[in-house]
């Protein structure tokens, strides 16, 4: 970034994405532009991990925080029971930076709208990731969204697209693809360590633990002051406000998230998807799908799931509450074993193989944010791009709709299609309320 003055600055932002149209009249004051030698950011939705997006982005240089956005003030039902909001997150940037002049806003749409923020994260329940997402490539914002990627399969698709099409940079919050283990793990199968593979066996939690400490809280109570509810629903089914349905346990619930199964899925699955080349297809049936799901007021998805995804080649992925957590690939000469900051080898020579000059060498990145804005400077691919998570989240939600169903299924990975049982194909979408459509 160093001897970019802003008019060379602005002009390769420019370059990335096209003119931004006006939406709607901004409801607050804005803040002060940050200096023409960094990137202007706001993060949008400052509860679970928005809060800690926000956190590491404040520690990068080269990037300035100018508004925080998030239909909550402040208030509890965050992780271990935390406060979080908009508010929070403005003392945060305050106290981080020692300036004034950073923006709050509750309606994102009031942040798209400044044509002075080069980049967006995104950090809200999933229900609203393809919304805000088409709408900021639209805006021309450069992209930072949080995984799971999608709701549902259609409306990654569409995401997508609209990414592709506006050519902005986009970042997907699959921060194990910035993680060495699995970076060495997936470098190991890819040339051909293990063999031939045949099974690749995917570990995911179970269980609709209580991070917000409000799983019990779930009579309707009047909606806290500071707390848009109605715009927090947005396209998803109305229902009565009680503070088990809202904070970070949004996730158990169909509605706002896919449970266990797409909030890890969208990592460890995404990491088969690596060591087996498969960043760009899927596979062509889900089988055996067994479920059991959440006996709660509030929450309905699976407790406890397994699923099997069968390639073309042959090739199983075993999906499941009852595996060990990680990623293990299992080849006709050994197996390999992977979680965060740490792998295993079924010997040590195949442990401790290196990988040659002339042999695969996966992307490498080694600090997830960092790199996001490294490749707004540089125009080169993130090491997490959105096909790729489309294509990832796309197994956990089939798995979905297999252990809803019952069924087992047929897919089709090039058309994007359930083949031969229209009741689970319908499932691939749901209904936008007005006038939240994608």
């Amino acid at each position: 970034m160093s001897g970019l003055t802003q008019p060379g600055r602005r002009s390769v932002l420019k370059a990335l994405s096209g003119a931004l149209a006006p939406m709607i009249v901004p409801s607050r004051v804005f803040g002060q532009a940050a200096p023409g030698n960094k990137i202007t950011m706001a993060v949008i939705g400052t509860g679970n991990n928005g809060y800690g997006m926000l956190e590491e982005f404040l520690k990068d240089e080269r990037v300035q925080v100018v508004a925080v956005c998030d239909v909550n003030k402040e208030g509890p039902g965050y992780w271990n029971g935390t406060v979080r909001g908009w508010a929070p997150a403005l003392r945060l940037v305050e106290q981080k930076t020692g300036q004034k002049g950073c923006a709050a806003f509750t309606d994102y749409r009031d942040v798209l709208r400044r044509a002075d923020i080069d980049a967006v994260c995104i950090s809200v329940p999933d229900h609203w990731h393809a919304r805000i997402a088409i709408d900021a490539a639209q805006a021309g914002k450069q992209i930072f969204c949080q995984k799971p990627l999608s709701l549902t399969v259609k409306e990654g698709r569409r995401m997508s697209d609209a990414v592709q099409k506006a050519g902005v940079v986009w970042q997907t919050g699959s921060q194990q693809r910035s993680d060495p283990s699995f970076r060495r793990l997936c470098e190991l199968v890819r040339n051909g360590r293990i063999g031939k593979v045949h099974t690749v066996r995917v570990g995911l939690p179970g269980g609709c633990p209580d991070f917000g400490k409000v799983a019990s809280q779930t009579a309707t109570v009047p909606v806290p002051e500071g707390f848009d509810y109605a715009f927090w629903l947005g396209a998803a089914p109305e229902a009565p406000y009680c503070p088990a349905r809202v904070g970070v346990n949004f996730r158990w619930n169909f509605d706002y998230s896919g449970g266990q199964v797409t909030d890890w899925g969208a990592h460890h699955i995404d990491m088969a998807q690596w060591g087996l080349g498969m960043d760009y297809s899927g596979p062509v049936a889900i089988r055996n799908p067994h479920g059991v799901f959440a006996q709660h007021p509030v929450y309905n998805t699976a407790t406890e799931f397994s699923f099997e995804a069968v390639y073309e080649s042959g090739v199983k992925l075993i999906v499941s509450s009852k595996e060990k957590g990680g990623v293990k690939f299992e080849g006709a000469d050994g197996w390999v074993w992977g979680d965060r900051n740490r792998h295993q080898a079924s010997t040590q020579e195949i442990y401790n193989s290196p990988i040659g000059e002339r042999e695969l060498h996966l992307y490498e990145s080694k600090d997830h944010n960092r790199n996001f804005i490294d490749c707004i400077l540089s125009r080169k691919p993130t090491a997490a791009p959105i096909e790729v998570a489309h294509r990832s989240v796309t197994i956990a939600h089939l798995g979905n709709i297999a252990l809803r169903t019952g069924r087992s299924l047929l897919w089709n990975p090039r058309t994007e299609q359930i083949l031969d049982d229209q009741g689970a194909n319908d499932m691939l979408d749901r209904v936008h309320r007005a006038p939240w459509g994608v």
